[in-house]
């Protein structure tokens, strides 16, 4: 597993390589522009180019893109819609540019309206953006299911994936904290390698193209995205080390977003991950004779 954490970018591309050698991650996810502007930020080969060298002789191994929240692809308003497709066909040329993974998107929110007909609206929108792009692929993150919120399931996420065409650079960024806020119990190893077993009855595990590591201060099934930092909230240690020591998360791109550094990950955060993976080995090792029963762990409402 390639652990890092989501780091800033400001002053240069390549200034988010230095953060994240820093911190000692494995991996980085950056914004390609303001979240909090439409303008995007306009980068050119030289940027590119000393993305790649900077990270050519570190530890860091994989680069995501999250795509800015102010995307809602789903929309019923067409203005919306137009900048949301214009922000992800940039954030796609950036990271085939620096050579990214992927770019990491939040589908989109129905808000009041009818689901399906939002997951059509943002299929399209997705649909369009790749076929404006080549090389990079796009990842549809799983949410916590609040406010409308496109992607609580895993059969949601199908759905999207379908609607968006099924090309093969669309994959899934699974994130521990909104599954366990959409109803997933992921808090033992036990329990998350059932969820697992959904997603690849649902969505297909060749789709899992990257992961979030996120404790969670709201309880299962509560359909609220709140953060708290690793092993303080409703995860706790065994949790956050269950998910970070999974077997079939091997070799995937696994990036915090929370912690010490006024609210963003900071070294310690990133030790403490590594740390937590070791625990969450040594516990799996020590009760590896014991067959699981299978059981569905989400919680039904």
């Amino acid at each position: 597993m390639l652990i890092g954490a989501h780091v800033s970018n400001a002053g240069s591309l390549a200034r988010a390589v230095q953060r994240g050698v820093e911190r000692g991650c494995h991996a980085i996810q950056i914004f390609n522009q303001s979240p909090r502007m439409w303008r995007p930020t306009v980068y050119g080969d030289d940027d590119y180019a000393e993305f790649r060298e900077a990270i050519g002789s570190t530890e860091i191994k994989a680069v995501l893109i999250h795509a800015v929240y102010l995307l809602n692809c789903a929309s019923e308003d067409p203005e919306i819609r137009e900048k949301s497709l214009a922000s992800l066909i940039q954030s796609l040329r950036v990271g085939r540019g620096i050579g990214a993974v992927g770019v990491v998107l939040h589908p989109g929110s129905a808000k009041q309206g009818d689901v399906r007909a939002a997951i059509r609206r943002a299929g399209a929108v997705i649909k369009e953006a790749l076929a404006e792009t080549e090389g990079c692929a796009l990842h549809l993150e799983d949410t916590a299911g609040a406010g409308g919120t496109l992607g609580r399931s895993f059969e949601e996420l199908a759905e999207l994936l379908s609607a968006a065409g099924g090309s093969q650079r669309l994959g899934v960024c699974l994130d521990s904290c909104h599954l366990l806020a959409s109803g997933y119990d992921v808090r033992t190893p036990m329990a998350l390698n059932s969820v697992i077993d959904e997603f690849d009855t649902a969505v297909g595990l060749a789709r899992l193209g990257s992961l979030h590591v996120n404790d969670s201060a709201a309880p299962l099934g509560s359909n609220r995205d709140r953060h708290a930092l690793l092993g303080a909230g409703e995860l706790g240690d065994r949790g956050c080390g269950a998910f970070l020591s999974e077997p079939r998360f091997e070799r995937l791109p696994c990036v915090l977003e929370t912690g010490h550094d006024k609210g963003a990950p900071a070294a310690e955060d990133v030790t403490r991950a590594f740390a937590l993976r070791e625990r969450g080995k040594t516990s799996r090792d020590r009760s590896s004779r014991r067959a699981p029963t299978k059981a569905r762990t989400k919680v039904r409402r």
